[in-house]
């Protein structure tokens, strides 16, 4: 099947992506159709390229989206670390006053 837009031969408006056109009129296809020994290799490498790619579309978002997740729970760790961290230091200032004050009252009587 040498219909243009099919899967072997997608449409596309590149012309390196595109078949070459063929010069010999004595062929059974008409002038200037696309033959199948015309096909470049630098076509046919971007097409085997291009359908690799797009089957690896849907692993690369998934990746780039699980990554984010990583990410995001990473900040999320460090910030409640940060708000724990700022916890304890708020309470050991409080016991740190405590026991000066205690202190403070004991050497005074």
């Amino acid at each position: 099947m040498n219909a243009i837009g099919t899967i072997d031969r997608p449409l596309t408006h590149d012309p390196l992506k595109q078949a070459l056109m063929t010069t010999n009129a004595t062929s059974e296809q008409p002038h200037g159709s696309a033959t199948a020994d015309s096909i470049t290799a630098d076509a046919i490498t971007s097409r085997q390229n291009r359908t690799r790619e797009m089957q690896l579309i849907p692993e690369a978002l998934a990746r780039a989206h699980m990554e984010d997740r990583m990410r995001e729970a990473d900040a999320e760790r460090h910030a409640l670390r940060l708000v724990a961290a700022r916890r304890m230091q708020r309470r050991a200032e409080r016991v740190s006053l405590r026991a000066r004050r205690a202190l403070a009252m004991a050497v005074m009587q």
